[in-house]
């Protein structure tokens, strides 16, 4: 019997691929004990236990970028957090350690190679975070979710995806979608989302749009964020909502996205055969940017900067491709061939030759 660390959290990006790792192994090794390392403020709180997993914290360290009082104890609180880990690690016989990036990721890789323990990384983003960076150093197994990334000895497994987008069968699907939402069957849908939190960009720029996007004779389905700002204009053929728990659904009712461009929201239009216009956050290490390159160099997506995502673009740029049906057709299958579905599956074998190894 394997046990399994896996460390990250924080985001949805760090925690959605270490769910469907988890997941995987859990379906290959029913007797295999995982254990999941992340923080109390990151989402892992909630998403790790309504999964079923174990969820031990850690202390949200993040690394002290000026001198101030926290930097002054944040040595000795780290060097406790990581002894406290190898402590867990001898004590539970932790077999591998797999981390994800974040905060929790960096005294976990210390603290695996303090115990001899094998440590396997995953690096969903294009550009690496400084966690993975530092523990790229102390271990020879490297995933990373897309080809170019750089990073010490990078090996190309793709995005864990959920099992419920990675065997979503579309069409087979769209019929509840449609109903769900309550869009109609004779209209394209354009789905619009920039996460969780929403993009005020976004948001305004599609509202504003609504009238032009709709005369083309598409149907909008606008997940707006928990936090936006926008008022839903009451227009026929256009559905605002504040939160999707069902983004099953919604992708299977998308024929075309608009929607920021983290690396799991890149990965799941791609592997589905969605085209999409990204709209890379504007803020940041520039990563959102880099993580679309692919599919946009494959002809399966468009990528338009913050500033320039204007109700002038929609009507000069997207609605000419919006209105070109057969472009749109096209734009799906250069998606796909960008994405894979496979990523979970691939990650997995990647961890268990670690441990064999």
């Amino acid at each position: 019997m394997t046990t399994y660390l896996l460390a990250g959290g924080g985001t949805a990006g760090h925690v959605n691929p270490l769910l469907a790792v988890a997941d995987t192994i859990a379906a290959r090794e029913p007797d295999a004990t995982l254990i999941v390392l992340g923080t109390r403020e990151g989402l892992e709180a909630r998403l790790v236990p309504a999964r079923g997993y174990e969820l031990v914290f850690v202390p949200r360290l993040p690394f002290p970028r000026r001198p101030n009082r926290q930097a002054l104890t944040f040595l000795p609180r780290f060097n406790q957090a990581v002894a406290d880990l190898a402590d867990l690690l001898a004590a539970r016989g932790v077999d591998v350690v797999v981390g994800f990036g974040g905060y929790v990721s960096t005294p976990a890789y210390l603290a695996a190679r303090r115990s001899g323990i094998p440590i396997v990384i995953h690096e969903a983003n294009f550009k690496a975070g400084l966690a993975n960076r530092l523990g790229a150093w102390l271990t020879h197994h490297v995933g990373v979710a897309f080809a170019g990334t750089r990073i010490r000895r990078a090996h190309t497994v793709g995005m864990p995806l959920r099992a419920e987008i990675a065997e979503l069968d579309r069409d087979a699907t769209r019929p509840e979608a449609l109903a769900f939402f309550g869009l109609a069957e004779e209209r394209p849908t354009l789905l619009v989302t920039g996460g969780s939190l929403g993009a005020r960009r976004l948001n305004t720029t599609i509202v504003q749009s609504a009238p032009a996007l709709i005369a083309a004779g598409w149907q909008v389905l606008h997940i707006t964020g928990d936090k936006s700002e926008v008022s839903d204009p009451g227009l026929g053929h256009y559905r605002m909502i504040s939160y999707c728990d069902r983004m099953d659904l919604a992708l299977s009712a998308a024929d075309f996205a608009v929607s920021r461009s983290g690396a799991g929201t890149v990965s799941e239009l791609s592997a589905l055969g969605i085209p999409a216009a990204y709209v890379p956050y504007p803020v940041g290490n520039g990563e959102q940017r880099f993580n679309a390159a692919d599919v946009v160099a494959s002809g399966g997506g468009i990528l338009v900067d913050d500033a320039d995502f204007l109700p002038e673009w929609v009507r000069d740029e997207l609605i000419p491709v919006l209105s070109d049906r057969s472009r749109v057709r096209r734009m799906g299958v250069a998606a796909a061939s960008a994405g894979a579905r496979d990523g979970a599956a691939r990650m997995v074998d990647f961890i268990q030759g670690a441990v064999r190894g």
